[in-house]
């Protein structure tokens, strides 16, 4: 008897929630395994194996590949998570395996945006005029880039608290985004924010905050996307369980 496919879910957006869920139900009898980073505590019960931390980079990916069987790999990973992306596209080269990649759209300005583009963290701090009041919506990995600005005021949102406690003059929301551009706009207001510092993460549940900016006349540094391995790629949850599709069939072939 043929062992069932084993799929590899590596997990941090809400579209993997969704994909995982898609799979249990469109493929019963599939092996799947969803994997998360381990950063944020909060994660959902998907009701399939699921594990948490990292593989130990691109050598201990393979071996997890090779001692587990897995047939596909799906990169389901935030757009700014560069480093488990590579790791995966090097740990499917080398294990021979199909590597699928889930990846919103990013996202386009409008004609009344005010965006400043730049391509890392570090040109974002730079671009940060002195004196500016800034809503570094960053994540709490990459917010202590911004600690050595002294000479401007910061607000950071994030779900978890930063390692490195703010400076004391910043102020901390521990919230996750919300859907409603009037109540980013009120936020952003409230605290007299200049300047809004955000990634291109893409998608729906994010870009209230982009709106709001929009529609305040603010400013937005906006950070690109970091190069990824080109591999097949979808957009939504529907056409990547299509792909999947086709990848299982050819497995059975």
């Amino acid at each position: 008897m043929t062992a069932p496919d084993h799929i590899l879910l590596l997990a941090g957006t809400f579209e993997a929630r969704q994909l995982a869920e898609r799979l249990s139900s469109t493929f019963p009898g599939l092996h799947l395994t969803v994997s998360f980073a381990g950063v944020v505590r909060d994660l959902p019960d998907l009701g399939v194996p699921t594990r948490i931390g990292g593989f130990g980079g691109t050598a201990g990916l393979a071996k997890f590949l090779e001692d587990e069987s897995v047939t596909l790999v799906i990169d389901a990973t935030h757009p700014f998570a560069a480093q488990m992306s590579r790791n995966a596209f090097e740990a499917c080269s080398n294990c021979r395996l199909p590597l699928l990649r889930l990846e919103r759209t990013a996202w386009k300005p409008l004609e009344e945006d005010r965006w400043e583009p730049v391509v890392s963290i570090e040109d974002a701090v730079s671009a940060l005029p002195s004196a500016s009041r800034a809503f570094l919506a960053v994540g709490r990995k990459e917010i202590s880039r911004f600690y050595p600005r002294s000479d401007i005021f910061g607000v950071a949102r994030m779900i978890e608290p930063p390692r490195q406690p703010l400076p004391p003059q910043w102020e901390l929301v521990l919230a996750r985004p919300s859907s409603s551009a009037e109540e980013e706009m009120s936020l952003l207001r409230k605290r007299g924010i200049t300047h809004l510092v955000a990634k291109n993460s893409g998608g729906e549940r994010s870009y209230a905050k982009i709106e709001a900016a929009r529609r305040l006349g603010l400013p937005v540094i906006m950070i690109d996307r970091p190069k990824l391995p080109r591999t097949k790629t979808s957009t939504t949850v529907a056409d990547t369980v299509e792909k999947i599709r086709i990848v299982l069939a050819s497995n059975r072939s």
